[in-house]
């Protein structure tokens, strides 16, 4: 299946089913169970709403994404929009609610990580991939 066509299938599966088809992703190939909510941001030159499914981890009270892109060594469009327009709508299986995001830099960065690298491992090789032309971003996703 295309990349974009297997995309648009989970975030569907997540609306559909107010987050009980979709909250666990098991990847393309069915080896992966990785926990994933559903992000809304507003584009930064369509102004329209725009959903992705991402792979999740908790610090706290908060939510952690990273904008890897695989390791590219650009950044999603998702990440562009969020940036340009930080207040977002979030939602962890059935709840839904707006946020304020921040990107995670410095010493902030560390332990999120490695709770990110222990939910999905090849983060670690995207930032290896991408170590030479930028730091991938960690996003804090705090509930307003």
């Amino acid at each position: 299946m295309p990349l974009r066509d297997w995309v648009a299938e989970h975030i569907r599966k997540y609306q559909e089913s107010n987050g009980a088809g979709g909250h666990i992703w098991y990847g393309v190939d069915g080896n992966l169970n990785v926990p994933c909510l559903s992000l809304t941001t507003k584009g930064r030159k369509s102004s329209e709403e725009r959903t992705a499914t991402l792979i999740y981890g908790q610090e706290g009270d908060s939510y952690v994404v990273i904008a890897s892109k695989g390791g590219k060594p650009t950044s999603p469009i998702w990440y562009g929009n969020l940036t340009a327009n930080p207040e977002v709508r979030v939602q962890v299986q059935a709840d839904k609610f707006a946020t304020n995001t921040r990107t995670a830099s410095g010493k902030e960065r560390a332990r999120p990580w490695s709770i990110m690298a222990e939910i999905f491992p090849s983060y670690n090789n995207y930032q290896e991939k991408a170590k030479a032309s930028q730091e991938i971003p960690m996003i804090v996703l705090e509930r307003s």
